[in-house]
């Protein structure tokens, strides 16, 4: 949004006259966005020499930084790496802050580790953030388009870490292999032998429909049909998964195979299982999605898609510190490869 102030500068008529040093403070990034009728990551690009702006637009962008005597703010932040989370009850979060920290102690950097909350962030959030200047922010899952703007239009860089919604093409975000991750683990289940594989979907985030359409790949090159009755969607959670499985085992026409979006779904689906009275795998054959500690101890331990999280927070604070530096990183969008952990609760169907 523009400065609303009344000492901001105007663009009617006012091409000649010069502006004095504390007019110039007061326009931001964002000001200069506006008039120019373009996003604020474009005027970044411009005010860094990055490519990816087309010569009119960059011409347009420079003329206004010169006509205004914009500034970039100076590079007095503070030596810490700021990881936010939507919430801190995921099981993911240890696995995360221990690839952050790796990176942070390898760059001789700290972390501070802040919760946002699950509904649309109060500005004094992020304001309070712009205010301790980390050198980046790292967000799992999900950063606002006002929330990039405004660490944009302060200098302070940040990457998306698995984004849970679909990104401009030039905001930074690591995320894994989530296609490739949902056609291995329904190969596997196709490979044993089974027939009737169900899929207990999540709700319509990227990673979600990317797994989701994994599996309906690899039905279709088994040969097999992609059947709607077979595909329940729901949310991430272990109630959830219980709810969708109970429907999907009620049937006479029982799949003899689960394949779950993450592995709270799973846990779900082995409670409903031993509340039907179905055996995991003799009766049932169950494949998770994330790989999180627990489910190497469930009974049996869950074979599962191991998304590599160290890896992928760590990859991820390389790219924010990286930029933070104001390098030109070869790619600002990572994918990190998932692999399939095969354990004890897969088998071949009943004959």
């Amino acid at each position: 949004m523009p400065d609303s102030r009344s000492d901001t500068p105007s663009t009617d008529g006012t091409e000649g006259r010069s502006t004095s040093a504390d007019e110039s403070s007061a326009v931001t990034i964002a000001y200069i966005a506006e008039s120019a009728g373009v996003s604020v990551p474009t005027v970044s690009k411009v005010l860094n020499g990055r490519s990816g702006v087309s010569d009119e637009t960059r011409a347009r962008i420079e003329e206004l930084i010169h006509r205004y005597g914009y500034r970039k703010p100076p590079k007095n932040r503070s030596k810490l790496v700021e990881l936010v989370f939507r919430e801190l009850e995921s099981m993911w979060a240890v696995e995360i802050i221990r690839g952050v920290e790796r990176v942070a102690r390898k760059n001789k950097v700290g972390v501070l580790v802040s919760e946002f909350g699950l509904q649309d962030t109060p500005v004094r959030t992020i304001d309070d953030t712009v205010e301790r200047r980390p050198q980046c922010v790292l967000s799992v899952a999900r950063l606002s388009e006002r929330e990039r703007d405004r660490l944009t239009a302060k200098g302070i860089p940040f990457v998306v870490f698995d984004p849970s919604e679909e990104l401009p093409d030039d905001v930074p975000f690591v995320g894994a292999t989530n296609w490739r991750g949902g056609q291995a683990a329904t190969r596997h289940l196709t490979g044993l032998g089974h027939r009737r594989i169900a899929m207990i979907s999540g709700p319509d985030h990227p990673f979600c429909l990317a797994r989701l359409a994994g599996y309906t790949s690899a039905l279709t090159e088994a040969g097999l049909p992609v059947e709607p009755d077979l595909v329940v969607k729901t949310l991430l959670t272990r109630e959830d998964g219980r709810t969708a499985a109970r429907e999907l085992l009620a049937r006479t026409d029982r799949p003899t195979a689960v394949f779950t979006a993450n592995d709270m779904q799973a846990m779900g689906v082995y409670q409903a299982a031993r509340e039907l009275g179905l055996r995991i795998p003799q009766d049932l054959s169950v494949v998770g999605f994330d790989d999180v500690p627990a489910v190497a101890w469930a009974d049996p331990p869950l074979t599962t898609v191991h998304q590599p999280l160290a890896e992928m927070a760590a990859a991820a604070t390389e790219l924010a510190l990286a930029l933070g530096r104001g390098e030109d990183v070869p790619q600002s969008g990572v994918e990190i490869a998932t692999t399939l952990t095969v354990r004890e609760s897969t088998a071949p169907p009943k004959a």
